[in-house]
């Protein structure tokens, strides 16, 4: 199984948190999206196997026309082998989708959105300038469940400076009233360049509340169990069978092909990625140079790497992939390793894998970084 992620380096309005690149110009869009077909050309069955999943993510795809998404599907399939039912997901703006636009979308292959909700309440939509309000958000869900769409997720904030907790509460219950098949629910972080840090760091925003961020994350733990989602990555829950499967062959260590400026790939050991000037990745496409550097991952780089993605998902750390990739002598120092934190009940141990319990979840980077291996 392997997956393709087209990033789409536009937005069309910013966000206080987000530092993606502006489309200036249809020309410029255009030059974009035939630069991005030409490098998937040129990338030709990189990847063996099926494709399995398709994503267009990154900046705001759905701005883009439905024919220009079509070609991009079209060459992939005419490029690679393609899985009987491939999930295709398309991020979106709730300002974006309409009943006509749906369809389009439903004609070409699309079959799964991520929409960028972020918040059913208005003053935050506000304060992370977004261009929709919450009318539009509810309007949109309805619109793609009459269109025929039954898997997609919206994303949701929590944490930002302002929010009330009764605030979080209340998108959480407005989501589970919707009957959301998949949340994605993030909380924010402060980007360094972004207009977010430089508004807190001259005192014009208020700085972040991590307590009061772990106080929402167990709130969305207790809530969302409740209403029968599963918790199976930090960040991502869904209702049973509505998982990502593009988004869980990334925490899998999956093969997968990055299209786009500043998109990563990952084949077997070696990871690739492109260069994030946009200018500069269309010049080197449109002469025939794939405009990316790449490096060779390490035994200790990829058990490294398999430790902080297996641990931010519910299936954890397995023994037996360990031992079968690595040695059991690898598993068995990151069972010493993990101890403090099974006394300090943050992770558990079930003989044969290494999870995180619920509190533990919030403090993931740190529990992996405490088990990574320096050297061989």
């Amino acid at each position: 199984m392997a997956g393709i992620y087209i990033h789409i380096p536009f937005c069309r309005k910013a966000c206080h948190y987000c530092n993606f690149h502006f489309s200036t110009s249809l020309v410029r869009a255009e030059r974009m999206v035939k630069a991005m077909n030409t490098e998937i050309t040129l990338r030709a069955n990189e990847i063996a196997g099926s494709i399995e999943t398709i994503y267009f993510g990154g900046g705001t795809p759905s701005i883009l026309k439905p024919s220009q998404i079509a070609m991009l599907l079209d060459t992939i399939s005419s490029c690679y082998n393609m899985a009987a039912s491939p999930e295709i997901t398309l991020e979106a703006n709730p300002d974006d989708i309409s009943m006509e636009k749906a369809l389009a979308w439903k004609q070409m292959g699309i079959n799964r959105f991520s929409i960028g909700v972020q918040s059913f309440a208005d003053e935050n939509l506000r304060w992370m300038n977004r261009a929709h309000d919450a009318s539009q958000s509810i309007a949109c869900i309805n619109t793609i469940r009459e269109a025929g769409f039954e898997n997609f997720s919206i994303d949701l904030i929590y944490g930002t400076p302002g929010q009330t907790h009764a605030a979080w509460i209340s998108d959480l219950d407005q989501a589970i009233e919707l009957k959301i098949p998949h949340l994605s629910c993030y909380a924010l972080t402060v980007e360094e360049g972004t207009a977010l840090h430089h508004m807190i760091g001259s005192g014009k925003k208020e700085s972040i509340s991590t307590d009061e961020q772990a106080e929402r994350f167990d709130a969305l733990v207790k809530r969302s169990a409740a209403a029968g989602y599963m918790h199976y990555e930090i960040s991502n829950l869904a209702l049973p069978g509505m998982e990502s499967k593009h988004n869980s062959a990334y925490w899998e260590g999956k093969p997968y092909l990055g299209i786009g400026p500043s998109a990563h790939s990952l084949s077997g050991i070696t990871r690739s990625w492109n260069i994030a000037d946009n200018l500069q990745y269309i010049q080197s496409i449109e002469a025939g140079t794939l405009p990316r550097e790449a490096e060779v991952l390490r035994p200790i780089d990829q058990l490294n790497e398999y430790i902080m993605t297996a641990l931010r998902s519910s299936k954890g750390i397995q023994k037996d992939v360990v031992v079968k990739k690595w040695g059991l002598e690898k598993w068995l120092s990151m069972e010493q390793s993990i101890q403090p934190f099974l006394i300090g009940g943050k992770a558990l141990a079930t003989g044969d894998r290494l999870t995180l319990s619920m509190e533990g979840r919030f403090f993931a980077d740190g529990i992996a970084s405490a088990l990574f291996f320096l050297e061989n």
